[in-house]
């Protein structure tokens, strides 16, 4: 079993679609480990509304192409649509993030993804999460790497979430 990092985003009808995402993890996947949930500005849109941000961490057997279908069928599931605009709104995005310790383009995906270590709505959630497991190219820790983030136009903050009855996340 290899361990698998993804992040959700969702900008339309927030809530439903990540927590329809969480419960499609749960049930493929079985024990998934989920960050807080981050509301954010969006970054490179024209449409002004703002995500809802997590990172999600399970294990799996799946080849990174399988599981690169998988992200794209729950996505279509939950009314993204193939071929839509890279800057548009969307009901969900999911981003395989690492898959293991691999490296490079495989099976169409690049791993570890570029995200990590540009935008802090994925890195501050993956620090959170993992914070002593080391990037897989870079080598340091997700911990380490936000301490040193130093793209401060991205805002982003913790917003109340509750799934399946849980508390996922409530404002500082």
């Amino acid at each position: 079993m290899t361990q698998v990092t993804v992040s959700i985003g969702s900008n339309i009808d927030r809530e439903r679609h990540v927590l329809a995402c969480l419960d499609a993890l749960t049930d493929t996947f079985g024990d998934v480990q989920v960050s807080r949930v981050f509301e954010s500005e969006p970054v490179g849109f024209e449409d002004g509304r703002n995500f809802y941000n997590l990172v999600a961490a399970f294990h799996s057997t799946l080849t990174v192409g399988e599981l690169q279908a998988w992200c794209k069928r729950v996505e279509a599931d939950n009314g993204r649509l193939p071929g839509s605009p890279k800057f548009s709104p969307r009901t969900l995005d999911i981003d395989l993030l690492t898959v293991g310790d691999r490296c490079g383009h495989i099976e169409g995906v690049d791993l570890p993804r570029d995200e990590i270590l540009q935008h802090a709505f994925v890195l501050r959630p993956l620090a959170e999460l993992l914070p002593e497991t080391p990037h897989p190219e870079v080598g340091t820790s997700y911990a380490a790497l936000w301490a040193a983030f130093t793209n401060g136009d991205q805002h982003l903050w913790p917003v109340s979430f509750t799934w399946r009855g849980r508390t996922l996340s409530h404002p500082d």
